[in-house]
């Protein structure tokens, strides 16, 4: 009886002793989980103090290129084009002719026309003869006078329909590929080549109307063109006078330079706009902002726990934002880790 009494203790002792090492295991897990996870661990980020600073608010916008005058040229009248004049891809001055349309039949009508308009005038003039002596009445004299006049009016028409046949540059410039050949027959509806002044070039673009008030005329602004890193400069002429509903921006156009042919209408402008210069700014890095719901926020270290804060932001560069309102300056800002930083974490923060 006394071996089994001691073989029951043994059981019993070694049974104990076995749920009280799982019992402090599992406690030492649970505090090593606390340690790597929990909220008592202390975390280590980065951060800077916030101090107002001069901000030359500048504002990214697309636009594009277009030719200062642009015009397709095309005949106003149909026949036969009996002459080019012009080379492709060449530049024409003002007045130069393009083309010429074959005129032979309106001035075969012309020589029709001025044998009756002297004939008209023969009668009128002995129409008014007669009229002195009281031979014929003043209605019988104004039926010749208006012949008259419908003779010349008819020859006038005929001359400006032969000088539609002559098609010339209305501006200078640079005319493009032509899609005629002498002998073409042509008609209005016919697209002869295009016409392009790109001696100047205008660059339209759209800001959002919460900057509207800050444009104005005569302001300069720099724009760069996909494929070079040149810095160009242009100069605000127009604004349009009211916001597009639809998309709540408001339409500018700039002109710029463009002597030495470097630019190309249709080409895509980066355009940067400089705004008013903001005196005690808050500029923080574009890392320390959170997306959320209702707007962004950031984190400040507030007595060694994560402040969770609101914050109000506008222009926005490729490394910062500036704030409108929300922090002040001297708060501690974090940087690094924001993304999952929780309110009342501990925090130890290294100012950069």
């Amino acid at each position: 009886m006394k071996l089994k009494h001691i073989v029951y203790t043994i059981l019993i002792a070694g049974f104990v002793a076995f749920i009280a090492y799982r019992v402090t295991s599992n406690k030492n897990k649970n505090e090593d989980s606390k340690d790597k996870g929990g909220k008592n661990k202390t975390m280590i980020l980065t951060g800077i103090v916030v101090q107002p600073q001069t901000f030359d608010n500048n504002l990214s916008l697309s636009g594009s290129l277009e030719a200062n005058e642009q015009v397709e040229i095309r005949s106003e009248i149909s026949g036969i084009v009996e002459g080019i004049y012009f080379k492709e891809g060449s530049n024409v001055t003002k007045g130069q002719l393009l083309f010429k349309v074959n005129d032979i039949e309106l001035r075969a009508q012309l020589a029709q026309a001025k044998t009756k308009e002297g004939l008209a005038s023969e009668n009128e003039r002995r129409a008014k003869l007669l009229l002195e002596k009281e031979a014929i009445s003043q209605e019988e004299y104004d039926v010749a006078r208006a012949d008259l006049k419908l003779a010349q009016a008819q020859i006038q028409l005929i001359q400006a329909q032969i000088a539609k046949t002559s098609v010339k540059a209305p501006f200078s410039g640079k005319i493009g590929l032509r899609s005629i050949s002498p002998g073409t027959y042509i008609t209005p509806s016919l697209l002869v080549a295009k016409l392009v002044n790109i001696n100047q070039l205008k660059i339209t673009f759209s800001i959002p109307e919460k900057y509207a008030n800050q444009v104005k005329p005569n302001s300069n602004i720099t724009f760069t063109v996909a494929g070079s890193t040149e810095n160009y400069s242009a100069k605000i002429f127009a604004i349009e006078p009211e916001v597009e509903i639809s998309t709540r921006t408001l339409q500018v156009r700039a002109i710029t330079e463009n002597k030495d042919g470097k630019l190309l209408p249709g080409t895509f402008a980066n355009v940067e706009l400089p705004l008013d210069i903001i005196k005690d700014a808050i500029v923080v890095p574009t890392e320390a902002i959170v997306p959320v719901q209702n707007g962004k926020k950031v984190f400040i270290s507030d007595n060694g726990k994560a402040k969770e804060i609101m914050v109000e932001t506008t222009t926005r560069t490729d490394a910062s934002v500036l704030i409108l309102s929300g922090l002040n300056a001297g708060d501690t800002l974090i940087t690094s880790g924001v993304m999952s930083l929780k309110a009342d974490d501990d925090i130890k923060v290294k100012i950069k």
